[in-house]
């Protein structure tokens, strides 16, 4: 939950400079996803990355991770699905629950979606003066700690930060 404060506050301001950080690295995940093949729409990459990390994800549940209804979920899983990258099944047990599983070469493509992105943030942390490098890191790991996790959070698409004026994230 968001409280309100003054917009001269130091948190405010290092709240903006680093809201501009996020939107060169999201800037950058972009970028990534951009760069794979077969190439997927940042949502079923999403998708992919959310089933990935909990195993035998059904679709509702799915569909409440990422913000949307049941009826787009199901169809962005029957894309996954037809592209080879995303496997239904039943569960023996239980046959009225479909659980979702990342193939193999669904793991692949996230591997190479990772991959590309830690090219493209090295690349980014290569411009960090490297006497800067440590706070960076203390400051990201604060953030990561201190976060909630994106994917369980709607929000909205944020391709449309472009984060590209130029704001180095070792300001924060």
């Amino acid at each position: 939950m968001c409280r309100e404060q003054e917009p001269d506050s130091p948190s405010h301001v290092v709240g903006r400079q680093l809201a501009e950080a996020v939107k060169n690295l999201v800037a950058l995940w972009f970028s990534a996803v951009d760069d794979v093949r077969p190439r997927l729409p940042p949502r079923q990459i999403r998708a992919l990355e959310a089933i990935a990390r909990r195993p035998s994800l059904n679709v509702t549940a799915l569909a409440e991770q990422l913000g949307m209804g049941l009826p787009s979920a199901s169809r962005l899983c029957d894309r996954l699905e037809a592209a080879g990258l995303l496997r239904r099944y039943v569960r023996p047990g239980d046959r009225r629950e479909v659980r979702l599983e990342v193939t193999e070469q669904g793991r692949r493509l996230l591997a190479d979606v990772t991959e590309r992105l830690s090219l493209h943030l090295a690349g980014a942390l290569d411009a960090v003066p490297p006497d800067r490098r440590p706070r960076l890191e203390q400051v990201l790991r604060a953030v990561h700690e201190a976060g909630t996790p994106a994917d369980t959070t709607p929000g909205p698409d944020l391709r449309t930060g472009s984060g590209a004026d130029g704001e180095d994230p070792a300001q924060v």
